[in-house]
Order: structure tokens, then C-alpha cells, then sequence
């Protein structure tokens, strides 16, 4: 069923709005969810959503990503319920993180079974390590792409800054970042963005 939806678009048809069905959701998020190995789901979920499918724009990507990691839960999640949210409302946020968490949680049980029998297996280790190397390229992709975006003026990149030498170099918990480098962020956001209002 298609029905119109601002910035949404099906891939091969530039200028038609789209909006997925119920099913094409949850096929979406669970392919995304078994096909993606060793994490970095959320640059495989952008890479297919945004630049494949044109489902959402890469702002409404990064802006659900920025949300999923500030919430809590699994980041992944939240943002599969927030890009269900964006393209179907509250059925589409349900579809989209069964999609994300069932199939690929049958899987993961029956292959952990199996593994069992497999783990002493050296082959098998070095195998697992190349895959966790792609996803954690993944996961560099998407982050660099943010950072680009987030670092356009002076003060994000120093609220970037202060972020990453808090957390990485001081060492200090990350709540107590996320508690004191949040409101700031967004309290110059909102005054950047009235300081570009016409008077």
C-alpha cells in the first residue's frame, strides 16, 4: 500500500513519495539483522535505508542515530523503533524492532548451540576476528559521517571535543558526560538556530 509521505522515496522512483507497508518493514530490519555480523548494524541499517532504499534522509538518520545512543537500551534498537516510528508510526516502530531482534535471536540461539561443538576451532577464531574487523570499519563509517555533519560550525566540534577527551583520554563515566555535555549541546543548538531567525 503506498501512500504519500514527505522526504520518503522508493529506490528507482525520484520524486514519488513512498511510504513501506507493515511487511516490508519487518523483511527490511530483519535482513538488516541477519546480514549484519559482529555489529555495526547501524551502518549497515544506513547504508540500506537511506542510500539503497531512500526510505529516510541521511538528517533523519543521524538525528534518530544521536537519539538512539542518548536513550537507554540497546542502541540498535532504538533506532530501528525510531526509523519504524518515522515510516509507519507506532505499527511500524513494533514491526521494525521485531524485525531487528526476533530473527536474528533465533539464529544466534541455533548457532551458538552449534559453535559449542566448533570453539576450540582455530580457523573458526580467525574467521570471527575478520568479521569483527568489517564491523567495526562499519561502525567508523557511520561515526565519521555524523562527525562531518556535527562539526560544520566551531562549537559542536568543541562540544566534540570536550566529549571525546572526557570519555577516551580523562576516562570519566559516561553518564556523567552524557549529564553535563547533553544540555550544553542542545542549548546552543537552540540558540544557534535563533540566532538565523530573520528578526
Amino acid at each position: 500500500m503506498h501512500q504519500p509521505s514527505p522526504g520518503s522515496q522508493a529506490p528507482g522512483q525520484p520524486g514519488d513519495a513512498f511510504v513501506p507497508t507493515l511487511g516490508q518493514v519487518f523483511k527490511a530490519f530483519a535482513k538488516v539483522g541477519l546480514t549484519s555480523f559482529g555489529g555495526g548494524l547501524s551502518g549497515w541499517m544506513m547504508r540500506d535505508f537511506v542510500h539503497r532504499r531512500a526510505w529516510i534522509s541521511e538528517t533523519e538518520f543521524l538525528t534518530g542515530l544521536a537519539l538512539a545512543q542518548s536513550f537507554p537500551g540497546v542502541n540498535v534498537v532504538n533506532l530501528a523503533i525510531w526509523l519504524g516510528f518515522r515510516l509507519r508510526q507506532g505499527p511500524g516502530a513494533l514491526m521494525a524492532a521485531l524485525g531487528i531482534v526476533v530473527p536474528p535471536m533465533c539464529l544466534a540461539i541455533g548457532l551458538a548451540a552449534a559453535f559449542a561443538s566448533i570453539s576450540q576451532s582455530q580457523p573458526v577464531h580467525v574467521a570471527l576476528s575478520g568479521v569483527a574487523a568489517a564491523a567495526v570499519g562499519l561502525s567508523l563509517q557511520t561515526g565519521l559521517r555524523a562527525a562531518q555533519r556535527a562539526a560544520a560550525e566551531l562549537m559542536p566540534l568543541a562540544v566534540m571535543a570536550v566529549t571525546f577527551i572526557g570519555i577516551f583520554l580523562l576516562r570519566l563515566p559516561l553518564l556523567t558526560v552524557i549529564a553535563a555535555m547533553a544540555p550544553l549541546s542542545i542549548g546552543l543548538a537552540f540558540a544557534r538556530r535563533r540566532a538565523r531567525r530573520p528578526a
